[in-house]
């Protein structure tokens, strides 16, 4: 669910997929209800097998006191444990990995076993977001992404990165307060509803702040891929082996950067470019989500059934319509729950990172347009929110997304007038979501900002990568892919000529092939394979 990176997952309204992708939202959305209810489900990939006793609860604050060397937390011993079908565990970090007087962290882990003999090591899997749980998405991949010849010669490894999930966790705490935040309609329209809005991301970060501790500050991608290091040494691997999507892409690219001479098998689909900027990134994410509505209403205008009339055009200007709406009045969801502006953009975002989910876009626009109700909306936006019908969270992806957002990007802190006309440069681009990837506030209020100058990656001296681009991709367009494999020193580009968001997993046999033909062999496709 990938905004403008940070400021867009800044904004009062936190929209995650407009400026740093969250991903794969590669949103298999399947029907696994009768009695007509839609019950939507998340498809995604999956990691191997390591593990320790499943991780509890983190509180979200890290482990004060005494000072613990980097390379004594190398040689810590791992004790993994059972946990359903595969084993848990749970390693240290320092917080700060350049000042060990500051404490620790947890960083929770899973590990599904390699089921054959010649086990070739493990490896570590990153679903994207950033914020996303990586050991919740590993039993959905090991069923559903890899082939059994890679689970044959891998542990599978999931983790949830420093911030998230059962590691030691970003917190802001919960209620109504926070689900207003992420989900309410927010106009910005002059000076003053900026600064109004700014105060509200001051508001909120203090609360994280307040409720994480110096946490807040340490949950950068650079300290991220340093703790991924950690963890390849005490799994017993000389080098990483690893597999990540969307801004997993720019976790892996950043780590081959650090740790060249680490790299082992290297799979980055739905690639970020680390050399662009946040405007940058909220320019070219609007326009490919632009790009990806007007294939969802050509595709729905084709078929019988499909509530959008005349032109593409004029079925683009009717979704604009319909959030437009919503914002005036928000639309009935059915047992007192109703959707508004935002709630609107969220639900139909989300079916755009995979064209396998177009016809739930499709059911949802129908209820809406024609029926004036919005029960299959509101469940696609809270899909989208990881939340609940009662607006509360199962997961702190969200807050997290923020959080690390704000330490990667920089972000230019404008006047109302200046943040105009920004927009109208992301609006000629995007005309009909464009301003929901500009207008925003954003991590200019955030309580901790990023040093971080954006550049490219090469990793001299690091073994061949192989980056995964799908033509049609919402959340992080093709350009981006191409860019991340010429700037790699060893960087080799397999394209999946597509719509949606990643490609492994679900670009059919092709594109399997070749990437485990990859993980496998180490053998890379030849230059320009397209499938």
């Amino acid at each position: 669910m990938p905004l403008s990176v940070a400021s867009r997952a800044l904004s009062t309204t936190s929209r995650r997929d407009h400026g740093r992708p969250a991903g794969p939202r590669r949103v298999a959305l399947r029907l696994v209800a009768a009695s007509g209810a839609l019950a939507l489900v998340l498809g995604g990939c999956v990691a191997g097998k390591v593990q320790s006793t499943p991780a509890e609860e983190s509180s979200g604050s890290a482990t004060a006191g005494g000072a613990t060397a980097p390379s004594d937390l190398y040689a810590q011993t791992v004790t993994w444990e059972p946990c359903g079908e595969d084993e848990c565990a749970t390693i240290t970090a320092p917080l700060d990995w350049d000042d060990a007087t500051l404490g620790t962290i947890d960083l929770a882990l899973e590990r599904h076993a390699a089921t054959g003999t010649d086990r070739k090591g493990s490896l570590l899997l990153n679903p994207g977001g950033p914020g996303q749980s990586g050991i919740s998405f590993l039993s959905s991949a090991v069923s559903g992404i890899f082939g059994p010849e890679v689970l044959a010669d891998y542990d599978i490894v999931a983790f949830d990165p420093r911030g998230t999930g059962a590691s030691t966790a970003v917190r802001c705490g919960g209620g109504s307060s926070l689900d207003a935040f992420l989900t309410a309609d927010v106009e910005i329209a002059s000076q003053a509803d900026l600064d109004a809005a700014r105060a509200r991301v001051a508001e909120v970060g203090a609360a994280c702040l307040d409720a994480t501790g110096p946490l807040l500050a340490h949950v950068d991608t650079v300290s991220a891929a340093k703790d991924l290091d950690l963890m390849r040494a005490l799994l017993g691997d000389e080098k990483l082996n690893y597999l990540g999507y969307s801004y997993g892409t720019f976790l892996g690219a950043t780590y081959a950067g650090l740790f060249p001479d680490k790299v082992g098998r290297f799979v980055l689909d739905g690639a970020l470019d680390p050399s662009m900027t946040n405007d940058e990134l909220a320019l070219q994410q609007g326009e490919g989500f632009e790009k990806a509505m007007r294939a969802y209403v050509a595709d729905c205008q084709a078929a019988r059934g499909c509530p959008l009339t005349g032109t593409v055009d004029d079925g683009m200007a009717q979704i604009r319509q319909l959030v437009d709406r919503a914002k005036a009045r928000p639309l009935d969801a059915g047992d007192g729950h109703t959707v508004n502006g935002s709630l609107a953009f969220y639900g139909i975002i989300v079916t755009l990172y995979d064209d396998g989910s177009w016809p739930y876009l499709t059911t949802a626009l129908t209820e809406a347009i024609t029926q004036n109700t919005a029960s299959t909306l509101l469940q696609l936006a809270n899909i989208y929110l990881d939340r609940t019908p009662d607006g509360s969270y199962t997961s702190n992806a969200m807050m997290a997304f923020t959080a690390i957002n704000c330490l990667d990007y920089p972000v230019v802190s404008r006047s109302y007038d200046e943040l105009l006309g920004f927009a109208e440069q992301v609006t000629a681009v995007a005309p009909t979501f464009g301003d929901q990837f500009a207008l925003t506030a954003g991590c200019e209020a955030w309580p901790e900002t990023s040093a971080r100058t954006p550049a490219p990656i090469h990793a001299t001296g690091a073994g061949p990568i192989l980056v995964v681009g799908t033509t049609g991709d919402p959340a992080t367009p093709y350009a981006w892919a191409q860019a991340l494999a010429a700037q790699l020193d060893s960087g080799h580009l397999l394209t999946w000529e597509g719509e949606g968001h990643t490609a492994y997993g679900r670009g059919g046999a092709c594109v399997s092939d070749a990437v485990e033909a990859y993980l496998l062999d180490g053998t890379v496709p030849a230059d320009g394979t397209s499938c």
